[in-house]
């Protein structure tokens, strides 16, 4: 794991918190949670299509985690299959895979996702190796548990395994005769054998089961990981604390962990010795984003215009160090904005990418939402119609719905329409920024992908090159995630306060536009031209 700059959360002692965390493996550690619902939907399909006609196929999203995600699979089996009415004989651990048993079906769910892990390396999420490495900077015990009986092999393909002085998986709870979650037994299990109590311990799960157990095993902390609309439904469990990534949460003065706000991340200017010391002898490339980081939020778009002193700081910076910027706005409109061809650009928030000698790349995955994108703006704007200063703004990849010159009174409203409108449109998803609506493709692409696509793609991908990301809305927020183990985000605060409060991902911060075209200033004078 990278050594990463000391934060606030670096100087906490655990006398009056916690002595140790918990963390569930699948959905929190690594990024195996797709795979998983790929192969139980591959499973249960199969089997509905054959024995069930009529009932539904299996939904990768709610039912992946209402009744499978967390669970045994055999347990998953059972409780998926409750809940269209289906009872199957238990069978035993040796039949036959995709047997009309609940066994049997059990071991086809693993062929399946076996079959996956031969073709493919887990990825652990960035942000979770930050927090894994704050943690054992601040002296805190690690364990790790799955229900999995493949957990050994998933937490080596990702290369976490000897982050955790303790496992305890799938293979222990058979052998210890251990129940599935919600029950809280792997986790007391596991406490056990870090030899820690409960009452001193936090647990990390991204499943409502497994919220439901730490809460139930009288731990001190249940902290929920919502990674896809699920936070609701963990809070509804008992969740003390849901983040949307582990990057988020850091140690407080007591010890106990906490979600980083905005206003309590610490501003780069108080950490300018132990950056130049990170940036020594390595080589930065930086990201930007462009409205209320290079250019102040106004009321107009169209007006956000960079002034001269910001031009000269990125042209500047430009000529000694890899820059692009990444944006919400569609590409030819920030490309004319900055007006600099030796800039690499992202659009559309990510999904148009550019740069010198003509180079542009399409994101293909993006092309296939077109059409729906189309939909759901003429949609929106019938249903905005009547509402004054709403407006609508069609990008190619994505929608922005501005509320910024909304009567004070008629926000609520605009809201309501734009989540009624949303609801017919479900391969599209709806998050906010500041005084705006963002809709973009249901897929697994944003300024972080968009980002690790341009270092790929420039030859960047490499340890001797750290990452600097700089924004101000909650969409660079996938930026600072993606970047959280390798790179150093800096997240800009409104000088009108506007979402101070909001929890981040990024280490440092910066105040207003002014202090980027500083901190670029900074930047520039620490490298070579």
């Amino acid at each position: 794991m990278n050594e990463r700059l000391d934060q606030k959360a670096g100087a906490a002692t655990t006398s009056a918190g916690i002595d140790a965390v918990l963390f569930d493996m699948d959905g929190v550690i690594t990024d195996t949670a797709r795979a998983h619902a790929a192969a139980w939907k591959q499973l249960f399909d199969a089997w509905l299509a054959e024995h069930h006609p009529d009932e539904p196929p299996f939904d990768e999203d709610a039912d992946y985690r209402e009744y499978v995600d967390g669970k045994p699979r055999y347990d998953g089996v059972e409780s998926f299959l409750a809940s269209r009415g289906i009872e199957l004989p238990h069978g035993s651990d040796d039949d036959e895979p995709g047997s009309a048993t609940v066994c049997g079906l059990g071991n086809a769910k693993n062929r399946y996702f076996n079959a996956w892990l031969e073709e493919h390396r887990v990825e652990a999420y960035p942000g979770s190796l930050a927090l894994l490495d704050r943690l054992q900077r601040a002296g805190l015990r690690l364990a790790v548990f799955s229900s999995s009986r493949n957990a050994t092999a998933v937490l080596k393909s990702a290369g976490v395994l000897d982050c955790f002085e303790i496992k305890v998986d799938g293979e222990d709870m058979a052998a210890e005769g251990l129940p599935g979650k919600p029950d809280p037994a792997i986790m007391l299990q596991a406490a056990e054998r870090l030899a820690v109590a409960p009452e001193r311990t936090a647990v990390v799960e991204d499943a409502t089961a497994g919220v439901r157990a730490g809460v139930a095993g009288g731990f001190a902390q249940t902290i929920g990981v919502d990674r896809g609309g699920a936070a609701a439904d963990l809070r509804r469990a008992g969740a003390d604390l849901v983040v949307a990534d582990l990057a988020e949460l850091v140690l407080d003065e007591t010890g106990r962990l906490v979600a980083r706000t905005l206003d309590a991340t610490p501003s780069v200017w108080t950490a300018t010795e132990a950056l130049a010391e990170r940036l020594a002898g390595q080589r930065p490339a930086v990201f930007l984003d462009y409205d209320g980081t290079l250019t102040p939020i106004v009321d107009d778009p169209a007006a956000a215009v960079l002034d001269a002193g910001m031009r000269r700081a990125l042209g500047n910076l430009a000529a000694r160090l890899p820059v692009a910027v990444v944006s919400g706005r569609d590409l030819d409109e920030v490309q004319g904005l900055i007006g600099d061809d030796t800039l690499h650009y992202a659009g559309s928030h990510g999904f148009d990418l550019a740069g010198p000698g003509g180079w542009h790349e399409v994101v293909e995955r993006g092309r296939a939402f077109l059409p729906g994108l189309k939909a759901a703006a003429d949609d929106l704007e019938d249903a905005l119609g009547d509402l004054a200063g709403a407006t609508v703004e069609r990008k190619r990849f994505s929608l922005a719905v501005h509320y910024r010159r909304v009567a004070e009174g008629d926000v609520d409203a605009v809201r309501e329409a734009v989540e009624a409108v949303m609801a017919r449109h479900g391969r599209l998803k709806l998050s906010g920024g500041k005084k705006v609506f963002d809709i973009k493709p249901r897929t697994d692409w944003h300024k972080g992908r968009a980002v690790e696509a341009l270092l790929e793609r420039l030859g960047l991908d490499r340890a001797d090159v750290v990452p600097l990301y700089l924004g101000d809305d909650t969409t660079d927020e996938d930026a600072f995630r993606a970047l959280a183990d390798r790179g150093i985000g800096v997240v800009v605060r409104g000088s009108d306060g506007d979402g101070d409060a909001r929890w981040t991902s990024a280490e440092y911060a910066l105040d207003g536009t002014g202090e980027v075209e500083r901190f670029l200033d900074w930047l520039a004078a620490r490298a070579p031209r």
